[in-house]
């Protein structure tokens, strides 16, 4: 059996569950920070990078206001949030160059959904090839960008 050794995964693997609050959230209150995840904040929603992505540029776009639902979110709400995918697709596309894009959306933790009570899209870009051998025999995702280096260098396409 092949290992890989992720020291920084062991506060994701010990804390998970056991915190208060929301992750998105907590990462929207820290947006202004060093080292922050968050790439764009709107006036009703915005996007951070996935701390765990599934391939480099990982974002998750979100209501600012805490949902749990897509009922509960307004149309305006919404509206914005797709209207930030769509600037996002644009700005990706610059940056990283990918094939195509997966968009999607879990509710519900049964769904999937890893923060179930504050509905997000997830907007992860794709490449002819990125599922390589180290995914398909190895069961194991490799990621070659750090997601604070990956959410710095998309903040820099929005200009700041």
């Amino acid at each position: 059996m092949e290992r890989i050794f992720a020291p920084w995964r062991m506060s994701y693997v010990t804390s998970a569950g056991t915190q208060p609050g929301c992750v998105l959230c907590d990462a929207l209150l820290d947006a202004a920070k060093e080292g922050s995840l968050v790439v764009r904040v709107t006036n009703l929603s915005f996007a951070v990078m996935n701390l765990f992505p599934y391939n480099s540029g990982h974002l998750l776009v979100a209501p600012r206001r805490h949902l749990g639902s897509l009922t509960a979110a307004t149309v305006d709400e919404l509206a914005e949030m797709m209207g930030l995918v769509r600037r996002l697709e644009q700005v990706l596309g610059e940056v990283y160059r990918p094939d195509g894009f997966n968009l999607g959306m879990n509710l519900g933790r049964v769904a999937g959904a890893g923060v179930a009570d504050h509905i997000h899209l997830h907007l992860v870009p794709r490449w002819a090839g990125d599922t390589n051998f180290m995914t398909v025999t190895g069961e194991t995702r490799v990621i070659p960008e750090d997601p604070v280096e990956a959410a710095a260098r998309l903040r820099e396409s929005f200009g700041g």
